[in-house]
């Protein structure tokens, strides 16, 4: 009984704890538009609980590249 009780109470727990957010890779960001807007509009609406968080440092840095990218392609390059 105490092993049943004791699985019940591990479940219970477990069940209650919050939801892992998926870390995305910068080239998964950079490869969907969608998501990398959504991934920085949340980061930069709440920068003081967010800023440091995987996702809005990969957002950030997949943001930059994108840039990057752009203006190399304006200028030619």
């Amino acid at each position: 009984m105490k092993w049943f009780l004791s699985a019940v109470t591990v479940l219970f727990l477990s069940a209650c704890s919050a939801p892992v957010d998926r870390v995305y890779t910068v080239g998964e960001l950079m490869a969907d538009d969608a998501l990398l807007a959504r991934i920085i509009d949340k980061c930069r609406n709440n920068p003081g609980e967010l800023s440091d968080t995987p996702n809005c440092r990969n957002a950030e840095a997949a943001d930059g590249k994108r840039r990057l990218e752009r203006m190399g392609k304006s200028l030619g390059g």
